[in-house]
């Protein structure tokens, strides 16, 4: 492993400076607009299947709430000393060396932001297709095809500057998140009277649930709650940073646990386990349980908002990794470039866009987000452990805010993230070896041409 680069040192000139555009509460709706996108719409199902139990199930997402929120915790304190243009990133490379940093960015490049990028999109799609009264299954290359238009036009919005991508993300986040309040409180007040029961947590598919398929469906919940961190990666676009990006990842995180098992608990409340297990478009079926044909079309509108959301907002923050690190002499040189009337990485923008495009050709939803999940998450606690290194080689960084619950939280997020990865390895081989085997394929090209 390559030495740690000392805080402040660079092998190259600085790259052209982003505009600080976004301010609090433009940063909190891009952390809930990006998270909130296809999971909490299409997740619930598959770990209905795995753990059929209605109150393992809650307290599952309650868990994966958990074991985000003390990574927002503890990532924050980062955000706040390193408040750089790619985020983690740029974490990975102060705390342990150019060549982690540059797999965190070799695997964004290979595996992460286009596998995210796809599944969102095809999301997209597909409801997009519903919301017109046209079935997605018959008209499978409809459906890709606006998928990749989605993508090109989030790339197009983000070209044109982070203010205009963030007003996107901005107003479409407070109308999904309207949406899934009118789900909720219409589920719970209206859904006695179309047979909704509170028996529902009391009944079971009958099945056990072994510790394996918990974690497994740990994959599926953290993939709902995956963006928590991707505001980092526009660190260098946000006011007054040290302030707003701890406050803005803590606030936006502690929203989406609520949202999330809120939400569990209605689709529960108007379906039993058993039958949301049956339900990959659990949203749609809650929403006719309750009004019929009306309310399905209405869903299926929300979900394309929101999967349009969360995509716009992933084009906004994932390609500043590409930039900061062609700025670093870690990637080609061409990527760093600034437009020059909308001052965006457009370059980065548009490799994103591509990759992502290509994935929505060729793959699955499943198996676009298990290979995300698997792939990002890993990197996410070699961040959070940068915390303990940093504190002991760099004490002099200014750290306008400390983890709270410091050395224990972060610990926490860290030995949460190990336990999956290593049932994944048990349960799912074949897909975690070929995940973390094109990671490590990143070592020789580093070596070759950036060490």
């Amino acid at each position: 492993m390559s030495h740690p680069v000392p805080v402040g040192e660079r092998d190259a000139a600085p790259a052209a400076t982003l505009p600080r555009t976004l301010g609090l509460w433009s940063s909190v709706a891009l952390v809930i607009g990006i998270t909130i996108g296809s999971g909490i719409f299409r997740s619930p199902a598959g770990v209905a299947q795995k753990v059929p139990n209605p109150v393992l199930m809650i307290g599952l997402w309650a868990l994966g709430g958990a074991i985000t929120l003390c990574g927002a915790l503890s990532l924050a304190e980062l955000a706040a000393a390193l408040p750089e243009t790619g985020g983690l990133y740029a974490y990975l490379r102060e705390g342990w060396g150019r060549l982690p940093a540059f797999l965190f960015g070799w695997s964004e490049l290979v595996l992460i932001r286009a596998s995210a990028l796809g599944g969102i999109a095809i999301v997209f799609g597909d409801y997009l297709l519903r919301s017109l009264g046209v079935d997605p299954a018959v008209h499978p290359m409809l459906s890709r095809a606006l998928s990749a238009g989605a993508i090109a036009f989030a790339a197009a919005a983000n070209i044109r500057g982070a203010n205009v991508g963030a007003l996107i993300v901005g107003v479409a986040t407070w109308m999904k998140f309207a949406a899934l309040a009118v789900l909720v409180l219409a589920s719970l007040a209206l859904g006695a009277g179309h047979g909704a029961s509170a028996a529902h947590f009391s009944a079971s598919a009958g099945r056990p649930v072994a510790l394996g398929a918990m974690g497994l469906a740990l994959v599926s919940i953290l993939w709902a709650y995956d963006g928590w961190a991707d505001l980092s990666f526009a660190s260098g676009e946000v006011r007054d940073p040290g302030r707003n990006l701890p406050r803005a990842i803590i606030l936006g995180t502690a929203a989406i646990i609520v949202i999330y098992v809120l939400t569990n608990v209605a689709y529960l409340y108007v379906s039993p386990i058993d039958a949301v297990a049956r339900s990959p478009l659990v949203a749609a079926d809650t929403m006719l349980a309750l009004f019929g044909r009306a309310g399905v079309a209405l869903v299926s509108i929300f979900v394309m908002i929101s999967s349009f959301s969360s995509l716009n907002g992933s084009m906004l923050a994932s390609p500043r990794v590409f930039f900061a690190m062609a700025g670093d002499r870690l990637f080609f040189p061409t990527i760093a470039r600034v437009h020059p009337r909308y001052r965006t990485p457009y370059v980065a923008i548009l490799l994103a866009a591509v990759l992502g495009i290509a994935l929505v050709m060729s793959r699955s939803f499943e198996r676009l987000t298990d290979t995300f999940v698997l792939a990002i998450w890993p990197f996410y606690a070699l961040g959070v452990a940068a915390i303990y290194r940093l504190r002991r080689s760099a004490p002099e960084m200014a750290r306008p805010y400390r983890a709270i619950g410091y050395p224990v939280v972060p610990a926490l997020f860290i030995i949460s993230v190990a336990a999956f990865v290593a049932n994944s390895l048990v349960h799912d081989t074949t897909n975690s070896v070929i995940t973390f085997a094109l990671i490590g394929a990143g070592i020789p090209i580093f070596y070759a041409f950036f060490a």
